[in-house]
């Protein structure tokens, strides 16, 4: 990343002699990564979200980021801090709650829709079977999703709480193997994670596994992803908060019987 030169530098000058000098350089130099997540954060939430709410919130993942950043790790740091960044930004639209509780509900009522209906068909359930299951109309059920949509945007780049006493969390980069870890206590629960949430990428429906392919991994919007597929950005946005749905349900779900 351009900015300032020998970023390379400016690191082993930051780790180890800590200098605030250095510091604020790396802070300048990838300042802009906070607004590239906090534009891809906002193009999903309601008006009132203000953009530089946004970029402020970002900017304390960055910090958090360059401080906790191990360069020995073999993790380029851009991948890193866009987790943070995008988990700061998550974490205080969490705390304001911005998402009405009766919208919660139903989301919550419709990850368990999913689940029973998958265990008690064995395979995917259509659209008008989960309206028919929520005793709802095929039209009210996609007004439903319509209106998930502001949840669902963010709902893969949440920080997972993984237990503990200090509550530790860990975000999807942090289940990037760590080949100098050796005890398989110490990885088991994040290598569960990437277990079931492999599964149950591979169980959706093949538009639904393209759009988070797309969105997540290849970093497209959900209107390019719509010209991608040839629908529209709302329908997109349907398909997207239908696997969100599905993936937080057998998510839940799992971690349940682990529990047990």
């Amino acid at each position: 990343m351009e900015g300032i030169e020998d970023v390379s530098t400016i690191w082993k000058q930051f780790k180890e002699e800590g200098s605030q000098e250095s510091r604020e350089k790396l802070i300048l130099n990838y300042a802009p990564l906070v607004k590239y997540v906090a534009g891809r954060v906002s193009s999903g939430l309601p008006p009132n979200i203000e953009y530089a709410d946004l970029v402020s919130y970002g900017i304390f993942g960055l910090i958090d980021a360059i401080e906790k950043y191990d360069p020995d790790r073999g993790i380029k740091f851009e991948t890193y801090a866009i987790a943070r960044i995008k988990g700061a930004i998550i974490d205080e639209l969490r705390s304001i709650d911005w998402v009405p509780r009766s919208i919660r509900f139903k989301a919550r009522e419709l990850e368990k829709s999913y689940v029973a209906l998958e265990n008690e068909l064995k395979r995917l359930p259509s659209d008008e079977e989960v309206a028919k299951h929520m005793c709802m109309s095929l039209g009210e059920y996609h007004q439903l999703l319509q209106q998930m949509s502001f949840i669902s945007l963010v709902a893969l780049d949440e920080l997972w709480n993984v237990g503990g006493d200090k509550g530790d969390k860990v975000s999807l980069v942090d289940t990037l193997e760590d080949s100098r870890v050796k005890d398989p206590s110490k990885t088991y629960e994040i290598e569960e994670m990437k277990r079931i949430l492999a599964d149950a990428i591979n169980r959706l429906p093949e538009r639904e596994k393209i759009v988070i392919s797309l969105y997540y991994y290849e970093g497209l919007t959900l209107r390019e992803i719509g010209e991608v597929l040839g629908v529209t950005e709302s329908r997109v946005c349907q398909m997207h908060t239908k696997a969100i749905l599905r993936l937080k349900g057998r998510l839940n779900s799992a971690k349940g019987a682990l529990e047990v």
